[in-house]
């Protein structure tokens, strides 16, 4: 593929569900630039519908998920449009959009392994007039391995250092961490909940969509009976290989638990930024013990509460912003699947095999053309 055309914009929605994040992104150098970005608000009724379905807690009928279907592959588009206008670039101008999707469900293990993210890539490549590239995850999947984490690549091309051993940890609804070795090596999983519970027991406790700076959990008292109870779950033993979503940590999984009436929500709520912060500082002291500094990224960089008591508890690693090196810790996963769209296009492989268990290195994505420039073409030449 001749890549003269070197822009390339990513969109994500991750588990949080909390907006459409959009990178316009410059692949002439060989580290990406990004040159524009846009944080893209769900209508609340449809996050809020997107939510029920992903945590099991509403089914859809296929009409219904249909419509669903494209109704979000429209709010992608609008996100990419809206990033085209305020950066002033014209469409013609970028070579691919590529389109994570909306997650409503990961079941990576079992008889029929299978991920789902919906947001109709046709429909993005038809309103934007650029070629989508979406469905990134199941190729891997087929290949014997989690589809997820994705990003753990690109981690170590922007954020490797050879001979120093490092994490980059992603605190999104779910978190994962890339571990970077100092031989060169790349690992990563998903830990367990990060903002997902957090998010969800403030929204239903206080009809507020996220716990700002962690001060609802923050004026709560840690639960010791309830925090043993939740890190009971299986989940956490597992050994890498592993992925998670809101299909297994939901409101319904924490009821499941441990008795929660009588509990001061605020307390709940202090418990489960404990389990987000142990989960986490668990599995760096599990699985990189040479680690020395933890370079975090994602929503939950925001939540002060949460950020705090990880510090705490990561000591004597250094956590810190991947602000510091440079990069926007709220705009990363969104240039991931910028990179993993170029991938797709050049014909090369976009996981690691190391990290997600596949058989082996797979060509990530299928591509959505979008309509000839010109109207005129015809299928077959010379037709009337």
């Amino acid at each position: 593929m001749n890549d003269a055309t070197a822009l390339y914009i990513g969109l994500i929605s991750g588990t949080s569900a909390d907006s459409i994040d959009a990178v316009l992104v410059d692949f002439a150098r060989d580290t990406p630039q990004v040159l524009a970005t846009h944080t893209h608000a769900w209508p609340p009724a449809l996050r809020e519908r997107m939510l029920a379905l992903a945590q099991g807690e509403a089914a859809l009928d296929l009409d219904a998920f249909g419509r669903l279907d494209v109704e979000i592959g429209r709010c992608f588009a609008d996100a990419a449009l809206q990033l085209l206008e305020q950066s002033g670039t014209p469409a013609q101008a970028v070579r691919a959009i590529g389109s994570h999707g909306q997650t409503l469900r990961h079941r990576p293990g079992g008889d029929y392994p299978f991920t789902l993210q919906v947001g109709d890539p046709t429909t993005i490549a038809e309103r934007c007039h650029i070629d989508v590239v979406a469905d990134f995850r199941r190729a891997d999947l087929a290949a014997g391995g989690q589809g997820a984490p994705l990003l753990p690549v690109l981690h170590a091309m922007l954020l490797g250092r050879p001979g120093h051993a490092r994490v980059v940890l992603n605190l999104g609804g779910i978190a994962n961490i890339t571990v970077l070795g100092a031989d060169g090596s790349v690992r990563g999983f998903d830990t367990g909940p990060a903002n997902g519970l957090l998010d969800a027991w403030c929204l239903r406790h206080r009809g507020e969509p996220f716990d700002r700076d962690g001060a609802f959990a923050a004026s709560g008292r840690l639960d010791p009976d309830l925090l043993d109870a939740l890190l009971a779950d299986a989940y956490f033993a597992l050994p890498p290989p592993k992925s998670t979503g809101r299909e297994h940590f939901h409101l319904d999984w924490l009821a499941a638990q441990a008795p929660l009436a009588g509990l001061n929500p605020a307390d709940v709520q202090a418990t489960l930024l404990e389990l987000s912060a142990r989960s986490v500082a668990m599995a760096i002291t599990q699985h990189a013990p040479d680690a020395d500094e933890v370079l975090a990224c994602g929503g939950g960089v925001h939540n002060g509460a949460l950020m705090r008591r990880l510090g705490e508890l990561l000591v004597p690693r250094v956590l810190c912003s991947t602000a510091r090196y440079g990069i926007d810790p709220d705009f990363l996963e969104a240039t991931a699947f910028a990179w993993l769209a170029r991938q797709r296009l050049l014909g090369l492989p976009g996981n690691l095999p190391a990290v997600t268990g596949a058989r082996g290195l797979r060509v990530l994505g299928a591509i959505y053309s979008a309509p000839a420039a010109d109207p005129s073409k015809r299928i077959l030449s010379g037709a009337n």
